[in-house]
């Protein structure tokens, strides 16, 4: 098959590699990892760590596959690489909510994008929302033609460390931003009402944008909480995941929960919203859904007093092992293999 160019996700190279540790950032990383010797497209040449960065306009179409995160954007890329007098080979990666696109014109445009090139989603629901999008918003002989395919995300499992519960409670605030979609000011509220209960220690890791955000000063005053940079590397995230007593899921929408699913496979107790998202992660009759403020001051008092209780009970609803039932259906192994498999199909040779 021909080489794979990866463009999107708004990272930056350092140091020879992509930097930062924001999903876009990572979801690049693993695609280089998926697809040895990808390149990167980004504004000028570069040779970095084992791959090079590359103009679009430099792309070769007859001997590269781009694989586009930024979809909406796809016809464009289409584009310039139809300049040369070859046919482009574009797919679509589809990797956020699609909840964000509100305009009517970003949702035309991402419906047509996902309508021309084939897509892939990282979730059942996402590629479900794309289907719909794109059924609603195109003339029927692009709609029923379109190529949708998906895998959820999944995790690294051998990152997970050994659980080692805190002396005070841990609660997480699952988020790297504090956007409002995430309805941060909702957490904030929550664990507020928490620690006057019973002591509990917050964690929250931001974007370095985010620290200096009122909400986050605000909080960083507290005795009891703690504000600070995203973890240097994945083993120091994954080593305070595993001293982590439970986390409180706040958002609106989700296309996937990448950040749940990794704190819950790692031992912490995950409170949602009664939400379809977090239901999409979460096995039938999952105990620690809340429907507003109170029920989830309730429900995160229970998971930092009785977290091994919590634990069990999770254990009952998964059938004896709730951690193993989150394995079986978050591994990242299905995601590659999936993702490699859709792009040989979409891009056979002949």
């Amino acid at each position: 098959m021909a080489g794979i160019a990866i463009l999107g996700g708004g990272v930056t190279v350092a140091d020879g590699r992509v930097a930062g540790h924001d999903a876009g950032a990572t979801l690049v990383r693993r695609l280089q990892r998926l697809f040895p010797g990808a390149s990167l497209i980004g504004p000028r040449a570069q040779r970095a760590g084992g791959f090079d960065v590359v103009p679009l306009e430099l792309v070769d179409p007859r001997e590269t596959v781009v694989i586009n995160m930024d979809v909406v954007d796809s016809p464009t890329v289409w584009r310039t690489l139809a300049a040369s007098g070859a046919e482009p080979r574009i797919a679509n990666f589809v990797w956020w909510n699609t909840s964000q696109f509100t305009h009517p014109v970003q949702r035309a445009s991402l419906a047509l994008s996902c309508a021309l090139f084939p897509t892939f989603a990282n979730s059942y629901r996402t590629a479900t929302e794309v289907r719909e999008i794109v059924f609603s918003l195109t003339v029927p002989q692009l709609a029923e033609r379109a190529r949708i395919d998906w895998a959820n995300l999944g995790i690294r499992l051998d990152h997970v460390q050994p659980r080692e519960d805190p002396a005070i409670p841990v609660v997480l605030y699952p988020a790297i931003r504090l956007s409002e979609r995430k309805q941060p000011q909702l957490f904030l509220d929550v664990v507020e009402r928490v620690h006057r209960r019973t002591p509990i220690r917050v964690e929250m890791r931001l974007q370095e944008s985010h620290l200096i955000s009122e909400k986050a000063i605000a909080l960083s005053r507290k005795d009891w909480a703690w504000v600070g940079p995203v973890t240097a590397t994945r083993e120091d995230y994954y080593y305070r995941l595993a001293r982590t007593t439970a986390f409180l899921a706040t958002a609106r929408d989700e296309s996937y929960g990448l950040e749940y699913v990794e704190a819950m496979v790692a031992g912490a107790v995950g409170v949602f919203p009664d939400r379809p998202w977090a239901r999409a992660l979460l096995p039938d009759g999952y105990p620690l859904l809340y429907a507003d403020a109170s029920e989830a001051e309730e429900l995160l008092l229970r998971a930092v007093t009785d977290p091994r209780g919590c634990r069990a009970e999770l254990d009952r609803v998964a059938g004896g092992d709730f951690v193993a039932w989150l394995r079986g259906r978050h591994d990242d192994t299905e995601f590659e293999e999936r993702f490699a498999a859709a792009i040989r199909r979409w891009f056979r040779e002949g």
